[in-house]
């Protein structure tokens, strides 16, 4: 599937800010960006921060006045379809040492509060069957409703409040997985089929040797979905991260099946 994406920030700047942005599709693990283009505007400096996990690939600004971003990509995500219900879980020991980080707790996922839960709901399961139940058990249960969250909340209240937006589904799928010993990774997508449209959380598995995508709020596909970078939680992978506060003045995002002639 080719996917035609768009992205444009605009903020206004009452000082010098460092910001750190994160908005542009990853090239390869299923996806080839085909065509790109970035604008940002005159910045006093910009810097590429180099690839984590081969996916993410940060960068630096420092800006005054106005932060403008404007992102086109045209992306052929290429990802096998696989039923991650029927994938094994890999042993403990036997996990790439680059996986384990995922096992742990992390600022928005405190896991260790989850165990008694897990092995209560889920515990009869193992591998992806238990992370199927755990993603229906959390859309079946929770509001998605925007307002609700903001940046300070994390799994555990959105566990209590059962409601929020796409990171907090993905927090509390994230939390729920590792305690139950799966490692587990957030990511940021551009994905069809979310609504309202903007930048998307999901989550990413670790079965049968490979990371697999499960979203807890039910509306983006593997194969309709590009990644821009994965992290623990959504510290790691925040589209715009300002070190002083920043005014909001316009944000779209647009992403559209692109056929062609």
């Amino acid at each position: 599937m080719k996917l035609e994406i768009s992205a444009s920030l605009n903020y206004r700047l009452s000082e010098p800010v460092d910001l750190m942005l994160q908005i542009e599709a990853a090239v390869g693990h299923g996806q080839q960006v085909v065509e790109s283009s970035l604008d940002l505007g005159n910045p006093e400096f910009v810097s590429r921060v180099p690839a984590v996990d081969g996916l993410c690939e940060p960068i630096w600004l420092r800006a005054s006045g106005t932060l403008r971003a404007e992102y086109r990509a045209a992306v052929v995500v290429d990802r096998p379809a696989v039923d991650f219900r029927t994938l094994p879980e890999v042993a403990l020991h036997r996990l790439p040492s680059a996986v384990v980080p995922y096992l742990n707790e992390s600022r928005y996922c405190p896991s260790n509060k989850f165990h008694a839960f897990v092995e209560r709901r889920f515990g009869e399961h193992e591998g992806g069957s238990k992370i199927a139940r755990m993603r229906d058990w959390i859309e079946s249960r929770f509001t998605y409703l925007p307002g609700t969250s903001d940046a300070d909340t994390g799994a555990l209240d959105s566990f209590v409040e059962r409601r929020g937006v796409c990171r907090d589904y993905a927090h509390v799928m994230i939390a729920l997985a590792r305690a139950a010993h799966i490692p587990a990774r957030m990511a940021s997508v551009y994905a069809l089929g979310v609504d309202p449209q903007d930048f998307h959380a999901i989550v990413e598995v670790y079965l049968d040797g490979g990371w697999y995508m499960v979203d807890a709020t039910g509306m983006a596909r593997p194969e309709g979905t590009a990644r821009i970078c994965v992290g623990r939680d959504a510290a790691d992978v925040a589209f715009l991260t300002a070190y002083r506060a920043i005014e909001l003045v316009e944000q779209r995002v647009s992403v559209k099946e692109l056929v062609d002639a």
